[in-house]
């Protein structure tokens, strides 16, 4: 049965191109784990970022692992072996470090899967014999990594071309398998700035459940972890990321991504991304020219990536370049008051034919609240001129139960629908084909270091009323189509994006129960409902509150003071205004090199 999974491996390596395989005699050997499917992690070009970090490193060998499905996980079950590294096969659990990359809270109990795949204890306090030190890192770990924090020897905060090349210095220095693996996670603590040892702390909490100290256990320990950030806010390597490896096995095919930018200085309220990917960076021409030239050399087909690609400085330029060097493009996403119809244009024969706009909320007065900048005469604006342009169809994004969300603003979506669809319907008939619309609405889950961390999740069954109301509502206009996620599931993201480590007993019940979260849940010492549902207060400690990532929590309670008045505030002015407090750590510590 194992030759059968290393016949699969080989099989897939054999369709892949940019595989890095290294002889692992004399070197740090790490597993970088994706807690998902192959084909979703080799579209995560994050994934794809670190893999090529660490193994830029010529003292450094990294392996990719994935959890298995169908036919692969048949094959592990019925042999009884451990979970293999994809390029050399081998067993995880002998490797120096297992390091899981997190994009989504959604994988949390796919990281307790993978452990027991890999036949290594899930519990951090459990592992004290041989065995790799196992570690997280990725945008969620530094949103809330505390669910994790019993199953984590150590998180890795910031984005990786900020701390990696010093992280894997420290690493090797230390040596762990020649010190106590106390010892070693007290010596990373103490040297790394953006290393977080969970067991190194300790919580304590009020009578009424929430937090009273989260104090470090030990001299040299810090109360506060920086998150790291590229110098200067802008990126360690030359050039631009793209994807390290391509494959036909994956969402997108053999395509190539290209991130075009990091970060979104739109700053609406509900979105992560918005605030700790701050200051929002975008490269420069030359720098883009640069990727462009080995991402062609890759692959014809290329993802241009980018929280708004329309936003982006000579985008059009870009798209031109790909063309003329015989490839094709598609893009992420796009705003729809920086749309143009060059872009659009440019876009149709390339041979995209989705594209996709967010408003978000049906109300003039809820996107105000949630800062989204987008006027409905906007939208209307867009959606002629997409129309216009060729027979696209519309991907809108919504989102239900936003913060002080009425009867109204829900009553404002179908009301929007079918207003942009009368505006596809007449820019199109002259034409006489038209695009249909996908509506995608999902459950508002609240997100730390965001404005609106304090507000609870709306209730699962007042969702569930919502999203059949709006069903029905929609029901008889032609053209299109609404899909909405699963309010159960929701509240369970929520729980993990708002929870604090006691929510990890709920995790690890839920992974014992072979998934089964009502049952975990039901029996559960912790009441979920408090996590998910109870409004916090501004002044009361949170989960996160230890993480330092140059946003203030002034700038935050500002802003939710403003949503709660219906009342916008400026986009980011990147080194021109000072509110949040990014652009005056940014400033700090370019003078602080300067000098």
């Amino acid at each position: 049965m194992s030759g059968d999974i290393i016949s699969l491996y080989r099989a897939r390596l054999a369709r892949e191109r940019g595989t890095v395989i290294k002889d692992p005699g004399g070197r740090l050997t790490i597993a970088l784990a994706y807690p998902n499917y192959y084909r979703l992690g080799m579209s995560n070009l994050g994934f794809q970022i670190v893999y090529g970090l660490l193994n830029k490193n010529p003292r450094v060998v990294a392996e990719r692992a994935f959890l298995p499905e169908g036919q692969e996980l048949s094959l592990y079950l019925r042999s009884g072996k451990p979970l293999l590294s994809l390029e050399t096969q081998r067993p995880l659990h002998k490797f120096d470090l297992l390091a899981f990359s997190l994009s989504f809270e959604n994988d949390y109990p796919n990281v307790l899967q993978t452990l027991d795949l890999a036949r290594i204890p899930l519990l951090s306090k459990e592992r004290s014999g041989p065995g790799p030190l196992v570690m997280a890192g990725g945008v969620t770990t530094f949103l809330n990594p505390e669910p994790l924090s019993p199953f984590m020897d150590f998180f890795l905060l910031g984005e990786a071309e900020g701390g990696m090349a010093r992280f894997l210095e420290l690493f090797m220095e230390i040596s762990p398998s020649t010190v106590s693996k106390r010892d070693a996670l007290t010596d990373l603590a103490r040297n790394m700035p953006a290393l977080y040892v969970p067991s190194l702390y300790r919580v304590q909490y009020h009578k009424d459940g929430t937090l009273k100290a989260f104090t470090p256990k030990g001299d040299g320990i810090p109360e506060k972890i920086g998150v790291a950030h590229p110098p200067e806010g802008g990126f360690a390597e030359k050039g631009v990321p793209i994807s390290t490896v391509t494959t036909p096995d994956t969402e997108f095919g053999n395509k190539v991504l290209l991130e075009l930018g990091r970060g979104c200085g739109h700053s609406c309220r509900f979105c992560a991304a918005g605030y700790v990917y701050r200051p929002p960076r975008s490269y420069g021409n030359g720098e883009l020219n640069i990727s462009l030239e080995k991402a062609v050399d890759k692959s014809r087909n290329i993802g241009l990536l980018s929280p708004a690609v329309s936003d982006i400085p000579g985008v059009e330029n870009l798209m031109d370049a790909i063309v003329q060097r015989g490839g094709s493009f598609s893009v992420s996403s796009l705003r729809a008051e920086t749309l143009t119809r060059g872009l659009l244009d440019r876009l149709r024969s390339s041979g995209q034919r989705s594209i996709t706009v967010a408003p978000e909320a049906g109300s003039e007065r809820l996107r105000r609240t949630i800062n989204k900048h987008l006027t409905e005469s906007q939208i209307l604006e867009a959606v002629r001129m997409i129309s216009g342009a060729g027979d696209f169809s519309l991907k809108l994004y919504f989102l239900m139960g936003l913060p002080t969300e009425t009867d109204n603003d829900i009553r404002g979506i179908p009301e929007l629908v079918k207003r942009i669809r009368h505006q596809m319907v007449r820019e199109s008939a002259k034409r006489g084909t038209i695009g249909r619309i996908k509506l995608s609405v999902n459950c508002f889950v609240p997100k730390a270091f965001t404005p609106f961390q304090w507000f609870p999740m709306d209730e699962v069954g007042v969702l569930k009323k919502k999203q059949k109301w709006l069903k029905k509502s929609l029901t008889k206009t032609g053209g299109v189509h609404v899909g909405v996620d699963v309010p159960r599931w929701a509240y369970v993201q929520t729980l993990l994006s708002m929870g604090d480590r006691r929510t990890a007993s709920i995790l690890l019940a839920a992974h014992k129960r072979g998934g089964d979260w009502t049952r975990a849940m039901r029996f559960s010492d912790i009441n979920p409902d408090f996590f998910v549902y109870r409004p916090k207060r501004v002044d009361e400690m949170l989960p996160w509150d230890f993480i330092d990532n140059g946003i203030s929590k002034e700038h935050l309670i500002r802003e939710r003071d403003l949503a709660l008045k219906g009342d916008e505030s400026p986009i980011c002015s990147v080194g021109q205004c000072y509110r949040c407090g990014v652009c005056v750590r940014e400033g700090a510590a370019s003078a602080a090199r300067s000098s």
